[in-house]
């Protein structure tokens, strides 16, 4: 079998391509990633010489280049994770999330189902969404995969619209699709312009912890190697055209999370308990936040018997382990120096 991971140097994909490689060592994974700020091929420096790893750098919102690339390796299935995702930059631009989430995600179907000729036996498009197009929730309830979209920002309804996109495409041209909605993902590669590897950084350099308005909104946290293992159930026994929502029972008001986490970091750092709790710095509230996430995953749980294997707790542990030990990578990626790196190498492939 041959897999088709898009932005699988990000930080799920490379855990999803990691997982592939090493628990079906008979597929072909192919990489497809365009390497901008938040991909990084040091993500899968461990795996990337395996034989049936393969790395291709390109852009999802072309067309023609994802045709002739289909054309040239015949694969049999799709994990399309590539995608803009940060609802910060997604106020200051969503232009550019319309065409990346949107106009990428149907060049892959065009491309799939060209490839495919309708020739569907053993082919799957797997499309990886989020619970943010579900909009916000109070402080009861759950977001289920029968949950009314409502999305509340540019990232979101781009998130959205490629959701229908999926499922009209499956309704009207036959492809075997499945879809997944997860809730926020940790864990070790993830780029820190996201809640906790920022606040690593920023606790590690003693800068200060901005928290929007009170800090009172809640996420349930989701980590990053449960959810590729439950990728990989939902690819190989989801039923096709279903929705399976991935949660990880975990709801945590941001400022709870901030404190638990400055008391791991002071704990490993050496520091006075309650020292890097003094950074915390409340800022205007961020324009459409959402109050609430929390994912009801008991379809994917009795269904395919996927289920967390850690609590947050321990998850948040060793993700501020893998972080620290991994310094290197932060300052890496924060400098931009792979970027320029990556500029040179790849430009004009």
């Amino acid at each position: 079998m041959h897999i088709l991971i898009t932005g699988g140097a990000g930080f799920i994909g490379s855990h999803v391509v990691r997982h592939f490689l090493k628990n079906h060592s008979s597929y072909t994974v192919t990489n497809l990633d365009n390497l901008t700020y938040a991909g990084n091929l040091a993500n899968l420096s461990d795996v990337d010489t395996l034989p049936n790893y393969r790395f291709v750098k390109g852009d999802i919102t072309d067309g023609d280049f994802l045709q002739r690339l289909f054309e040239e390796h015949h694969f049999d299935g799709v994990i399309h994770l590539a995608a803009e995702s940060h609802v910060d930059r997604s106020i200051s631009n969503p232009t550019e999330f319309v065409v990346t989430n949107v106009l990428g995600t149907v060049n892959l179907l065009n491309a799939a189902k060209a490839s495919w000729h309708s020739d569907f036996e053993g082919k799957r498009f797997y499309h990886i969404s989020t619970d943010e197009v579900y909009g916000s929730l109070g402080r009861e309830g759950l977001f289920t995969e029968n949950t009314p979209y409502d999305p509340h920002s540019p990232y979101s309804a781009s998130k959205a619209s490629s959701d229908h996109f999926v499922r009209a495409y499956h309704d009207t041209f036959g492809i075997p699709v499945v879809i997944s909605n997860c809730s926020n993902n940790y864990g070790s590669f993830q780029f820190p312009e996201k809640l906790i590897p920022l606040f690593i950084n920023n606790i590690l350099n003693r800068k200060p912890l901005p928290v929007y308005g009170k800090g009172e909104n809640i996420r349930d946290w989701l980590w990053v190697v449960d959810h590729a293992h439950a990728i990989d159930v939902i690819y190989h026994q989801g039923k096709t055209g279903e929705t399976y929502n991935i949660g990880g029972h975990n709801e945590w008001t941001n400022i709870d999370l901030i404190r638990l986490l400055c008391r791991i970091m002071d704990k490993k750092l050496g520091r006075t308990s309650g020292e890097s709790e003094k950074l915390v710095t409340y800022v205007t509230d961020r324009a459409g936040h959402d109050l609430r996430y929390a994912i009801d995953s008991s379809k994917l749980q009795h269904e395919l018997g996927w289920v967390p294997s850690i609590s947050f707790e321990k998850g948040l542990e060793l993700t501020v382990d893998w972080y620290l030990s991994n310094q290197d990578w932060l300052d890496n990626v924060t400098s931009g120096g792979y970027q320029r790196y990556y500029d040179e190498m790849y430009s004009g492939r």
